[in-house]
């Protein structure tokens, strides 16, 4: 098509000039470059004119666009002459007809390249519509999916909210319930109380009657019995004395009778001539007899005096006890009125404390029902808040999807704006294709080439423009002609010589995005540049503003489980404690130092870190404390203290604080040049020191405890005192962020200003230093140790357990026990023989500390048996205690870790359970809790020898003959 094209603008152009005008004289194009015979791109702006009549020629100016290497653009002006000789128009023939072969032949494959471009993008076209539809049906998919979470989502809000409206319900009704239960169980209480009261006083009143009836019968008996044994002796006595004295009488008469008749028979006798003597004789005899008689009676009189004297005896006896019942009468009587009187106060008393404690019941029931209240109205703001989140939510959500979907419908506006481009583009170059087929078989004019993806057209009836376009002059430029061009040359894109360059250039027009790349737009990651990053981003923070939400409404509706506090003044009995200084601590910035340490500590197990006294103080290790509210002191200034708990609670560490309440350094002198009078915030003056101190001249009362000779005993019965030191402790525990107390020296003053203090500051935790010495005989260790460690549980007592104490007893015992003495370590009830015997949730245990190791050494634990002292205090009751100096100082850092580790695999606490097998020169084997079993010594044994231990048990901790440990499988 191209070829007969050619042919005939060479029919028209040339050949009718040739017979006519003779052969045109032509100017060779000679270009500047050898490759300009590509030129593929060519525009004709004038067409020639040629007049037969007047055999004129009109000179017509070509503009011709090409390109060199450097891809820089010129225009070559070429201006047809007269006087070219007709041979060499002739001679060319042959050229321009190969030459138009040859422009044929790459016509035809730019054809074919470009149809197959057309179907490519019809393909193209095809695939956008397909995808268009796909990205419609996901839009309107996905729209669905927004609406069904939306429908789901309103339908869970207003069943969560039907649920929180019956669970308010319900909530009220039950605080409504536990109102009346609390009223009825204080009239309960009201009629016990009072049932209760008149059954003891009634009870007490019949028992003291029936005491009194009782005794005032036994009185009366008694009375009446020895009267009537006064009665009938004397009764008794005074007939038998009259029956033998009328037998005495009847027989002195009856004597004298005979006595007469002896006479008269005498005096016949007499008379008779008998002789008297033998009658006198008997006479006499008979007067001998009577006076016998006579002596027999009086002594028998005598008897009878001395009976009635006797009963006269114990009848005054007898008055006498009756008095003395009288008087137990009067005295009983008097008991049962004190009685009576000590019994209405004590239930005076009882009706005091039942109307304190109903009251206190009473407020306690208010107290949990606006607790109740509160944490419902709490929980119901939660709700509200998380409700209202899930509307921002679910709006945010809606946003974002209308978002989305207006991003994506732009983006298919844009894909559908460019497939139209497309479409015309496809549409322009079929309508130049159909007409260039038009133009051929109607012998037209235009052209068209393929330049960078566009179409340039070529409208130009000339056809020696197209042959010097497609075929370029016959001769070279003239440099001053290629300098003048090149000045003037514009700037257009490069042009292509084929399809497949023009696809691979980097000048493409167009480049739509494909079609996963379009709908990523809805999955993709927001990143820096997007149109949705913001709405992204305040989605995303609407998003987690709801969790949070919701992770704090859950944690209030749900009860998390709190660990068990066995007992209080122990937190949780399970604490490990870690005494982070010794005496030389002082000399180097120490909470720096220990606050990098923190990590280490908790990964070991540590939970309770005991750190040094922080006030500032006389003695640089802190021990001799002056201004109590400066905490700028020899181990670091305030700021690093603070820094030091943080980084422990960082942790989740207790921090226990060194507190020194005994003594207490002064900052002036008195006009008498004592050292008595106090400055810094507690300006105290003399009347808080104790009276008793012989040092400092103190005028309060005197003291509790032992004297502290070396700085002024503080008086701790003054009420400004106490208010002070509780306010100085709230003060410790609420801004500087200590969690208790090791309370220094306690034996000073009194237990029960420590429990004030403890109950007024409520540490997690409370460690009292109760000094005492131990008992001795001949420069040994006595075995029974009960009188020292009863002193300590005393001072505990005295706190009312609020604080634990150090086991020093226990300590004092292991230092000669672990000598091959391991029978000390049991007491005849088979316990411990320390105060972990006895109250084990209040013993602290420990082997050293920084007055009796470190460079004091008051009294060393020894050296080669501290493996052997860490394996005992860690794996029983009581509460341990490790030193600074033997964790990372003395090399056992690991050993101790292990131990800890088999403390908490078996979960022993300061109350668990104890049972010793054996304790003897040999070695000492216990079991403590129900998981662990330990042996200390050189004793052979292990759990298999044991018939009294039951279960299978695993060796965790071997360290020979010093100790070993098993753990229950």
């Amino acid at each position: 098509m191209l070829h007969n094209y050619l042919v005939r603008k060479m029919e028209v152009a040339v050949l009718p000039d040739a017979a006519v005008l003779g052969i045109l004289k032509r100017y060779p194009f000679v270009p500047r470059h050898p490759f300009t015979r590509g030129v593929s791109s060519t525009v004709s702006r004038r067409n020639r004119n040629v007049s037969f009549a007047d055999k004129r020629i009109f000179k017509s100016v070509h503009t011709v666009f090409s390109q060199n290497n450097d891809d820089q653009m010129f225009t070559d002006v070429v201006v047809d002459q007269d006087g070219h000789s007709g041979k060499n128009e002739v001679l060319g023939i042959e050229d321009e007809f190969m030459t138009a072969k040859k422009a044929l032949s790459e016509a035809q494959d730019r054809q074919v390249a470009l149809e197959k471009e057309r179907d490519h993008l019809l393909e193209e076209l095809a695939r956008s519509e397909a995808k268009k539809q796909e990205y419609i049906a996901a839009i309107l998919h996905d729209k669905e999916v927004a609406i069904t979470e939306l429908e789901a989502a309103k339908s869970l809000f207003h069943k969560n909210l039907e649920e929180s409206v019956e669970e308010k319900f319900s909530l009220q009704s039950k605080l409504v319930l536990a109102k009346q239960d609390a009223v009825d169980l204080a009239v309960q209480v009201e009629k016990l109380a009072e049932v209760a009261f008149q059954q003891a006083t009634s009870h007490i009143l019949q028992d003291a009657q029936l005491r009194i009836s009782s005794a005032e019968t036994t009185a009366a008996e008694a009375a009446h019995q020895i009267e009537k044994q006064i009665k009938d002796a004397t009764e008794g006595t005074i007939s038998s004395i009259v029956e033998k004295s009328k037998y005495a009488i009847e027989r002195a008469l009856a004597v004298a009778e005979e006595a007469g008749e002896h006479a008269k028979e005498a005096m016949e006798t007499f008379l008779d001539g008998t002789s008297p003597f033998t009658e006198v004789a008997s006479v006499q005899v008979e007067n001998i007899k009577l006076q016998g008689m006579l002596s027999d009676i009086e002594s028998q009189l005598m008897i009878t005096r001395n009976e009635v004297a006797r009963l006269n005896i114990e009848l005054e006896h007898t008055r006498q006890q009756l008095k003395a019942f009288e008087q137990r009468a009067i005295d009983a009587e008097k008991a049962l009125l004190d009685l009576q009187e000590s019994r209405r106060k004590t239930t005076l008393q009882q009706e005091e404390e039942m109307k304190s404690l109903l009251d206190k019941v009473r407020k306690d029931v208010a107290d949990k029902t606006k607790a109740i209240s509160k944490a419902f109205k709490t929980d119901l703001k939660n709700i509200k808040a998380t409700i209202e989140a899930s509307k921002e939510v679910v709006l945010s959500k809606d946003n974002a999807y209308l978002r989305r979907c207006e991003a994506l419908q732009r983006s298919l506006m844009a894909s559908e704006d460019a497939l139209k481009m497309w479409r015309q583009r496809t549409e322009m170059a079929e309508s130049l294709l159909m007409k260039e087929r038009k133009l051929d078989e109607e012998g037209g004019d235009s052209i068209y080439v393929v330049n960078g993806g566009r179409i340039d057209l070529l409208t130009d009836v000339d056809s020696q423009k197209w042959k010097l376009l497609s075929d370029g002059p016959r001769r070279d430029i003239p440099q001053w002609m290629a300098r003048r061009i090149k000045a003037v040359i514009p700037k257009f894109p490069p042009k292509k010589t084929d399809v497949a360059e023009a696809l691979a250039s980097n000048f493409r027009p167009l480049e739509l995005p494909k079609a996963d790349e379009v709908w990523s737009i809805a999955r993709e990651k927001p990143k820096e540049g997007d149109a949705l990053v913001e709405h992204v981003f305040e989605r995303e923070t609407i998003e987690k503003k709801r969790k949070a939400l919701e992770r704090a409404l859950r944690r209030k509706t749900e009860k998390a489980p709190e660990q068990k506090i066995l007992e209080p003044g122990t937190g949780t009995g399970r604490e490990i404690v870690f005494q982070a200084f010794n005496w030389e601590s002082w000399r180097r910035q120490w909470y720096q130092e220990l606050a990098s340490k923190a990590s280490d500590l908790s990964k070991c197990g540590v939970t309770a870190v005991w750190l040094p006294p922080p006030t500032e103080s006389v003695a640089p290790q802190g021990y001799m404390p002056s201004d109590l509210y400066n905490l700028n002191s020899s181990y670091g200034s305030v700021e690093e203290l603070k820094h030091c708990i943080e980084e422990l609670h960082s942790q989740d560490l207790l921090v226990l604080g060194d507190v020194v309440l005994n003594h207490r350094c002064a900052h002036k002198q008195s006009p008498n040049g004592v050292w008595n009078i106090f400055g810094g915030k507690l300006a105290w003056g003399p009347e808080a020191i104790v009276c008793d101190d012989p040092n400092f001249q103190g005028r309060g009362n005197p003291s509790s405890g032992d004297i502290f000779h070396a700085a002024p005993n503080v008086d701790h019965s003054q009420d400004f005192v106490r208010k002070d030191i509780k306010e100085w402790l709230n003060w410790l525990r609420n801004d500087i962020g200590f969690d208790g107390w090791r309370l220094d020296f306690v034996k000073g003053f009194s237990g029960t200003y420590v429990k004030e203090y403890i109950e007024s500051s409520n540490p997690a935790f409370s460690i009292g230093e109760y000094w005492d010495s131990l008992a001795y005989e001949h420069g040994s260790l006595c075995y029974n140790q009960d009188a020292h460690r009863q002193r300590i549980v005393n001072w505990i007592n005295a706190t009312g357990g609020t604080s634990s104490a150090f086991d020093i007893t226990t300590k004092g015992i292991l230092h000669s026990a672990l000598h091959n003495e391991y029978w000390r370590m049991i007491d005849p009830q088979g316990k411990p023989t320390g105060v972990m015997g006895w109250w084990p949730s209040r013993a602290v245990t420990f082997l050293e500390n920084h007055d009796t190791g470190s460079t004091q050494g008051h009294w060393p634990f020894p050296r080669d048996k501290l493996m052997q002292g860490y394996a005992y205090i860690l794996t029983h009751p009581g509460t341990p205690v490790i030193f600074y100096d033997h964790f990372y100082d003395f090399g056992i850092h690991d050993v101790i870790t292990e131990l800890i580790e088999a403390r908490r695999r078996a979960g022993i606490h300061c109350r668990s359970s104890i049972k010793i097998y054996h304790a003897n020169n040999e070695g000492y084997v216990a079991q403590v809790g129900d998981s662990l079993v330990m042996k200390l010594g050189q004793f052979d044994w292990n759990p298999s020898k044991e018939n009294r231990l039951e279960g299978s048990w695993q060796k965790f901790v071997d360290r020979g003959s010093d100790y070993q440990v098993w753990l229950r499988q």
